[in-house]
């Protein structure tokens, strides 16, 4: 593990996509204390107060995982983040993803990633290829410090509205990437996080609002999947396979 730290990005996940990702060694962090455009799902911005939260990003080397497999890396983050949060003794409430992968404590939204791959393809045999993921940049911002957040961030909450407490961000860095590290090597390993993700899934098996095709629907999570597309059932029957532009909640 290998950790580059700056007083202030852009973005890291935009310093890492100008990289020869391909000359950088796995599992290489590159760590803002302050980012001045950050980016979140759907091309939002990232709201982050200088100094108070963590904004990094990894490069990894994912070669063991084929290209239509890639939502597993997006499992095994998911997973780490919650495993994490789960460390911390002084934390209650129930933590949960909501798909595809921002982290919910509370009801209310504490970390979110964004997963980035780039592919190529490898020789299996002398008549076989196979497109695997040759790289990926994942970037988290988890919101640690920082308590007053801008009007228009939605149910914004961090760990020290939820206890009271200021964190020491480095020390805190390493705990959360260690949490990833683990989950990472299980991956590697084969191990199928499928189930465990499912199982921590915001709304499953639950009824609520959507925006689908520009309507308003009420519909229940059934599952996700193996590429990463929510799978739901509309109230009226329809069942449904959307990618993350496709839906919106309606929270």
């Amino acid at each position: 593990m290998r950790i580059v730290k700056f007083d202030s990005l852009e973005s890291t996940n935009k310093y890492c996509e100008a990289l020869d990702l391909m000359q950088v060694e796995d599992f290489t962090c590159y760590w803002a204390i302050k980012q001045t455009d950050g980016i979140g799902q759907r091309g939002n911005h990232w709201e982050a107060a200088p100094g108070r939260n963590l904004t990094f990003s990894l490069v990894l080397h994912p070669t063991f995982l084929p290209a239509d497999r890639q939502f597993r890396l997006t499992e095994a983050f998911s997973l780490a983040v919650l495993d994490f949060i789960g460390a911390i003794d002084s934390i209650k409430p129930i933590v949960s993803i909501k798909w595809p992968n921002d982290i919910y404590v509370a009801g209310k939204k504490i970390c979110g990633t964004l997963i980035s791959a780039r592919i190529t393809t490898q020789a299996v045999s002398h008549s076989n290829n196979l497109a695997v993921i040759s790289s990926a940049v994942c970037g988290i911002g988890f919101n640690v410090n920082q308590t007053a957040f801008p009007d228009w961030v939605p149910n914004p909450i961090s760990l020290g509205m939820l206890t009271g407490r200021h964190y020491d961000l480095e020390p805190l860095l390493m705990q959360l990437l260690h949490s990833i590290e683990v989950r990472y090597n299980a991956l590697r390993e084969g191990v199928d996080m499928e189930q465990e993700y499912l199982g921590c899934l915001l709304n499953l098996g639950i009824a609520a609002r959507y925006k689908y095709e520009e309507k308003e629907i009420v519909a229940t999570i059934t599952g996700v999947d193996p590429h990463g597309r929510l799978l739901l059932t509309a109230e009226d029957g329809r069942r449904l396979s959307c990618g993350m532009k496709e839906i919106a909640w309606l929270m």
